[in-house]
This record gives structure tokens, C-alpha cells and sequence, in this order.
């Protein structure tokens, strides 16, 4: 129904981030539980998907701007705050290689080095999953020198994204697209 008055865009940035804020601060509060995050999860997702089928009927996708490969990280099954970023990225006309949750450092670097892909965003929602995105910037260095690993997550600060190497830590799934922007010389 939003869809009639509002851009994608706009629902995302009003409505659904909001909304996705409000989940995880209750469930850092304790005052909601893994049930209600997790079907919060499932309905913006789903979500998600109608915004981006209605960016591709309506044509408002442009030509490719470029390609970024998205992982959550080895042993992390949360990937709610890797689709925001991965709808905000199509929506400003990049192509994204979604490798899904629970990804291992090798199956990113070879998405990576398959497509020469300059840019590689990794997400952990979950502290014990943080040696795994230091184990994936390690394996990108040594074997993909030309990528950016660029870091997000519930448990990321820019601190701890620079104690584990990378190149960007996004704040938030806009902070990410612009540095995809800067990187790609685009706006």
C-alpha cells in the first residue's frame, strides 16, 4: 500500500530501518526475545523482496554502477542487516553477489577473485563470529590484494573493524553505499 504514495526508498529508510531499530533495541533491553527478532527478520525480508520486484518492474534500476560481493560471515546465521544493505546497493544500481549467511573466508574469496570484484562487504551480527571476518580479510589480502573489505554488523565499531584489518566499517547500510559510491567514483 506504501508502494502507491511512497518511494522504495523512502519506505526502507523510513518505515522499515525504523522499525528494525526498534526490534533490536527491545531485544537488547530484553523486553523482546529471538521469536519476535526473528519473525521481524522474516517480514522484512520479505518486505525487501516486493520493494526490490517493484524497482525492477518500474525500470527505476539504472545501468551497473558495480559489483559487490555480500557475506555474513562464517558461523553467523543472521543476514537481516546484510539484505538491507544488499537492497540499498541494488537500488542505487550496483550489482551484488549475495554468497547468503554462514559463509566461509574461501567461498568468499573465490566469488571475489572470479568476477575481479573490488569490493567485499562482511557482516557478523554475533561477537564469536568476528575471528571469522578477520580470518576472510586475511584470506582477501593474501589472495585478492585488489578488493576493500568493508565491515558491518550488531557487534562492529570502527575500533574493532580496525583491529581486524579492514578497510571501511559502515555504520549503518547508507554509511555502505557510499563508500561503495566513493570507491566506485559514482553518486
Amino acid at each position: 500500500e506504501m508502494l502507491a504514495s511512497l518511494e522504495p526508498l523512502d519506505i526502507i529508510n523510513q518505515h522499515l530501518i525504523p522499525a528494525l531499530d526498534i526490534v533490536g533495541k527491545g531485544f537488547e533491553t530484553k523486553k523482546l526475545f529471538l521469536p519476535q527478532l526473528l519473525m521481524s527478520a522474516e517480514a522484512a525480508k520479505v518486505s525487501f523482496e516486493l520493494l526490490k520486484e517493484h524497482m525492477i518492474k518500474t525500470g527505476t534500476k539504472g545501468e551497473s554502477k558495480g559489483t559487490v560481493v555480500l557475506a555474513t560471515v562464517k558461523g553467523d546465521i543472521h543476514d537481516i542487516g546484510k539484505n538491507i544493505v544488499k537492497v540499498l546497493l541494488e537500488n542505487y544500481d550496483f550489482n551484488v553477489i549475495d554468497l547468503g549467511k554462514d559463509v566461509p573466508p574461501e567461498v568468499v574469496v573465490e566469488a571475489c577473485k572470479k568476477d575481479h570484484v573490488e569490493l567485499v562487504g562482511l557482516s557478523a551480527l554475533m561477537t564469536t563470529t568476528v575471528p571469522a571476518m578477520k580470518a576472510t580479510i586475511e584470506l582477501l589480502r593474501k589472495e585478492c590484494p585488489w578488493a576493500k573489505a568493508c565491515v558491518g554488523g550488531a557487534v562492529m565499531t570502527q575500533e574493532y573493524a580496525d583491529s581486524i584489518g579492514a578497510d571501511f566499517y559502515g555504520k549503518d547500510a547508507m554509511d555502505t553505499v557510499k563508500y561503495a559510491q566513493r570507491l566506485f567514483g559514482v553518486n
